[in-house]
């Protein structure tokens, strides 16, 4: 059974319904990102229920568990292999996706991706501090979502710059979503912003997940994001 065969079937038995085509571009991305990863790193994850679980499956739970609008303008943070972007694009074509990621080389593989798979995405190669602060990003979006590997409030500071007001910021995490929504207080308010909803989720293999709703209520102050150092140094 292939990888993408294995998500839809997880998919179904959750509720939730792949389509053909769906699953045959899931296949695709699947077989691209196996032979990219011999190359470059884009993930530690090889196995196929592996990938169906923790990269597919999971990407799609804000598609599944939130009303995200059509045709929404949507920048997918750190976006690294394409996760969860890509799934989502594939999923949801009406969504117009900007894929930001520091790193040129996981960019020119989702170019390929993005090619193959006539996805129609905005690539951008930077470093959020510095996209957040330009006038075309810069609460430009009526989504933003991460699932990058860093704490609530350094990922608020990073990504809540780039949502316009009335906007949300999608942050995907795993068990210890109240922990950091504890710390998170502070960051949040600072930012404009406000803790909307939790959503709490099982995966397949029983391992949790939280997607974190935070709503934009007012414009994000010009000095938000500081310098990667400084957020790294002393997170609001």
């Amino acid at each position: 059974m292939t990888i993408a065969n294995i998500t839809a079937e997880f998919a179904e038995k959750s509720g939730f319904h792949l389509k053909k085509e769906q699953i045959e571009k899931l296949d695709v991305y699947a077989e691209m990102l196996l032979e990219w990863n011999e190359k470059i790193n884009l993930t530690a994850i090889t196995d196929s229920e592996g990938i169906a679980i923790k990269h597919f499956y999971d990407s799609l739970t804000p598609l599944w568990y939130l009303n995200i609008p059509k045709n929404a303008r949507v920048i997918d943070v750190g976006t690294g292999a394409g996760f969860p972007s890509i799934p989502m694009a594939i999923v949801r074509p009406d969504l117009r996706f900007t894929l930001l990621d520091s790193l040129n080389k996981r960019l020119n593989f989702l170019n390929e991706v993005c090619t193959r798979l006539d996805i129609s995405a905005e690539l951008v190669h930077m470093r959020a501090e510095d996209a957040a602060q330009k006038a075309e990003y810069r609460e430009s979006f009526d989504v933003a979502v991460s699932r990058a590997v860093a704490a609530l409030p350094v990922l608020c500071e990073y990504c809540i710059p780039f949502v316009r007001k009335n906007g949300m910021f999608i942050a995907m995490k795993g068990s210890k979503a109240e922990e950091e929504l504890e710390i998170s207080k502070n960051a949040v308010s600072t930012l404009g912003a406000a803790v909307e909803k939790t959503v709490k989720i099982s995966l397949p293999d029983d391992s949790e997940r939280n997607i974190i709703v935070i709503r934009k209520k007012n414009y994000t102050p010009k000095a938000y994001p500081r310098h990667g150092s400084k957020i790294a140094k002393k997170s609001l």
